[in-house]
């Protein structure tokens, strides 16, 4: 069975949730663990009140029994607090009131998706749309992602995080071990490795936001502990690389991605790009280098996967851009939903967590299998063959 999920529900509604298929039977579920990726995603300098108002957990409410999965779909809610603030403008049955006691939206948003969902879904309330297409959406994506973390975890696979860049300022290359890149970052503030740049990109989004405006950044995720071969060369939408690039392209406001040193690729020379291929009795085959992110042929070749995305700035802004009222036809300067000034560090564990999907998505399709004995003595033959090539 193929490693699938779909969520629903409304940035002001009651709750978010997702349904989970596929996930094999016996996988053993980290409570703390799961909500400790949620509670790291409302964190970082320049958010807005609306994560003094959260406290996210998530609740499974199927597929989970005594502590282990059962092989059936696994339901999770994370529960909206603001709702008790939306009830009336947020009721699913019909209510009265003027438009204006109903906070209806005729104002469109530059950078949002107000003004297309609403042409495209004939919608004259474009809260509608807005409430759809917030970025609050990431929160059960990324106890989504919890559960593949879990799944990978089981088998040796470990995934962190870095933020390389807000707006002008630029974190220093640092080659760090995984765990240490973990430890470090989890203390950081804006999720970078040393304090002097955190200091820097603190005064920075400080400033940014005095000025009524906002920022945007580039964040990495690092995977590591992966075997040769998930993902496939023989078609398009089989290989790896396109599937992450696609994920990360998914995650709202993000603009650009790149795998392993990118677009820099561009600029090099051949022998400056390709990763050399080494073998030894005690490591068998692996590579000079990861210049292209772990990947060769839409699949992984036993090197850490690097992929790095490129958030904008969040388009909600105090110091309001020009927009046209689609009751009047006339111009305005937008209005402000309640908005953070940087989201930067957020969107590092909103990545984290839709490379995890993908990779554990690649995973059970190579060693599927509906419980976790069953996949795991897939996992070691495999690894004997590989061993034995």
């Amino acid at each position: 069975m193929s490693l699938r999920y779909l969520t629903a529900g409304e940035t002001h509604g009651p709750q978010l949730t997702a349904i989970v298929e596929g996930m094999p039977s016996n996988l053993r579920i980290d409570f703390e663990a799961l909500n400790f990726q949620l509670l790291r995603r409302q964190k970082g300098y320049g958010r807005g009140r609306r994560m003094q108002i959260e406290r996210d957990t998530a609740d499974i409410a199927g597929g989970v029994r005594h502590g282990q999965t059962t092989g059936a779909p696994i339901a999770l809610i994370v529960v909206n607090n603001d709702w008790k603030h939306w009830t009336k403008i947020m009721n699913i049955e019909p209510i009265e009131g003027t438009d204006e006691e109903k906070r209806r939206v005729h104002r469109p948003r530059p950078g949002h998706a107000d003004l297309n969902g609403g042409l495209k879904y004939d919608l004259k309330d474009l809260r509608n749309v807005l409430e759809r297409s917030s970025a609050r959406e990431t929160a059960v994506r990324v106890a989504v992602g919890a559960l593949a973390r879990q799944l990978l975890e089981a088998f040796g696979i470990r995934i962190g995080g870095q933020v390389l860049r807000i707006g002008e300022i630029e974190a220093p290359v640092n080659n760090l071990p995984l765990d240490e890149l973990i430890e470090r970052t989890e203390a950081s503030s804006v999720r970078v490795v040393d304090e002097e740049t955190e200091k820097k990109m603190e005064a920075y989004i400080d400033l940014i936001k005095k000025e009524g405006d906002s920022v945007g950044g580039v964040v990495q995720c690092i995977v590591e502990g992966l075997p040769v071969g998930l993902g496939s060369h023989v078609q398009y939408d089989r290989k790896l690389d396109g599937r992450i690039a696609q994920a990360v392209m998914s995650i709202n406001a993000f603009k650009g991605v790149e795998i392993g040193i990118g677009f820099e690729a561009g600029q090099l020379r051949g022998s400056q790009v390709h990763d050399e291929i080494l073998y030894s009795e005690e490591t068998g085959y692996t590579r000079a280098s990861n210049r292209l992110g772990g990947f060769e042929g839409g699949m992984t070749n036993g090197m850490p996967i690097v992929v790095r995305g490129v958030m904008k700035p969040i388009p909600t802004l105090y110091k309001p851009l020009r927009s046209v009222d689609i009751d009047t036809r006339e111009p305005f300067n937008a209005q402000v939903e309640r908005s953070d000034a940087c989201a930067v560090p957020a969107a590092s564990v909103v990545l984290e967590s839709v490379v995890a999907w993908e990779v554990a998505k690649a995973f059970l399709e190579k060693f599927g299998g509906d419980s976790m004995e069953e996949i795991k003595a897939n996992y070691d033959n495999y690894k004997r063959q590989l061993e034995s090539y």
